[in-house]
């Protein structure tokens, strides 16, 4: 259970005891910045040694390039990846070859997507399953590549930025209800800047402040709302992001999942009393979780990728801060651009924008559409009762899966190729014990 460690005694006896809880989030950002920095660079540190070889993801974004020049100051040999789009307007290109040349002792690779395998390649690959689905399937092959060309330079690890987003920014609806009760004139001004940015509707940003129902309550109303489309925009809601079954999902599944919240809603209790801060714990857990799956993926080229941002001491840290020092309508990641003063250029802490690789996204949904038309026969979510075969046929031969529908495509791969992967490797080699070897006489 996360926040609680199994204690082993001499004589065989065990328990459990708590050895995490979440900080209260008091300090200011002008407090909390040092102590961001000083957990950043520690966690660097501890994963590097001067004169090693490293990896690291240089993205140009913000989180990725921190722990780049952390890692340069501690003196580690530098070899940083860059994966360059084209979509119009993507500034990654931009700002990750500003980043390298400011790296001391650095190389840099930088790719392009036609270099590399696009997304959903090697659909029809089988390997060692984890502990659960993950949404590493779609992007494998594309890391493996990045993986293999920064082992081949020397590199035993790899430090990415994964955790970042979700550690440093609150859900952006999520710190508003307890704020109003606090500070309202700043929540008030908080809310019409989001609603203004996001395109919220009136009624949901009005429900948004004052809706007081418990979270108990909250969650044992999502089961009444799992059939309800679901957007790609963000929309406010109370306790965070109730789940959404897609278009091809079983009344059987439905009925299933309706009752597991119900029963769940029955003894569940918040991560905090603090709505804001259980979301942040909780966006928090889900990053440390997906983590521990990226650093212990035995597939992506035998290369470990270390998550600075999801250790516990970085995320104590950023949750020490109020959360309307964290985030607002009109800056981006204030926390880490404080914190990162000194230690990275002023031109990339200065950035105020986020690029994503739309164009390749949907180049690679248009290259492998009969790869991913092909999950639907012999599915095995089909053979489990949780989707329906002729619905899941019509989703993934419809137009519109390069449109309204790709918002839940991860999810689907994620749980398809999973089980696929169970049923060819029902034992996983993680799992599987040395046999010792006999010595001759």
């Amino acid at each position: 259970m996360p926040g609680r460690a199994l204690v082993l005694e001499r004589d065989g006896s065990h328990h459990t005891k708590v050895w995490w809880r979440p900080p209260s989030p008091h300090l200011s950002l002008a407090q909390g910045a040092p102590a961001l920095r000083d957990a950043l660079r520690e966690a660097v540190s501890l994963r590097v040694r001067p004169g090693q070889v490293v990896g690291a993801d240089l993205s140009g974004g913000m989180d990725s390039t921190s722990l780049c020049f952390l890692a340069a100051e501690a003196g580690a040999r530098l070899v940083t990846a860059s994966l360059h789009s084209t979509t119009p307007g993507n500034e990654d290109r931009h700002y990750a070859p500003y980043a390298a040349k400011r790296l001391p002792g650095s190389e840099s690779l930088a790719f392009t997507f036609a270099e590399v395998p696009g997304y959903f390649a090697g659909l029809g690959e089988r390997h060692d399953p984890a502990d659960e689905p993950t949404a590493v399937t779609r992007g494998r092959a594309v890391q493996e590549h990045l993986a293999h060309a920064l082992r081949h330079r020397g590199a035993q690890l790899r430090l990415t930025g994964y955790g970042g987003d979700d550690v440093l920014l609150p859900p952006r609806w999520s710190y508003l209800y307890p704020l109003v009760r606090r500070h309202p004139v700043t929540a008030l001004r908080h809310a019409a800047g989001w609603r203004a940015r996001s395109r919220w509707p009136l009624s949901a940003t009005a429900r948004l402040l004052f809706d007081g129902r418990s979270y108990s309550r909250w969650l044992a109303a999502t089961g009444s709302r799992l059939h309800e489309p679901a957007t790609g925009r963000s929309r406010p809601d109370n306790w965070g992001t109730g789940p959404r079954l897609p278009a091809w999902a079983t009344d059987n599944a439905a009925g299933l999942l309706a009752g597991l919240l119900d029963s769940a809603a029955q003894e569940a209790h918040p991560l905090s009393s603090d709505r804001g801060l259980h979301a942040r714990v909780h966006q928090a857990r889900e990053a440390g979780r997906i983590a521990s799956i990226f650093l212990h993926d035995s597939t992506v080229d035998a290369l470990p990728a270390e998550s600075p941002y999801c250790d516990d001491t970085v995320i104590t840290a950023c949750l020490s801060v109020r959360a309307q020092d964290t985030t607002s309508p009109w800056s981006y990641k204030p926390l880490l651009a404080a914190a990162m003063d000194g230690v990275v250029p002023d031109h990339l802490l200065e950035r105020v924008t986020k690029d994503h690789v739309t164009q390749e996204w949907h180049h690679s949904l248009r290259r492998h559409r009969r790869d991913l038309a092909d999950l639907a026969s012999n599915s095995h979510l089909a053979a489990a009762g949780i989707a329906d075969e002729n619905a899941l046929r019509r989703v993934l031969h419809s137009p519109e899966l390069l449109t309204s529908q790709s918002h839940g495509l991860e999810q689907l791969l994620a749980a398809e190729l999973w089980l696929r992967d169970l049923a060819t490797h029902p034992r996983p080699a993680y799992l599987t014990t040395p046999q010792p070897q006999e010595h001759s006489r």
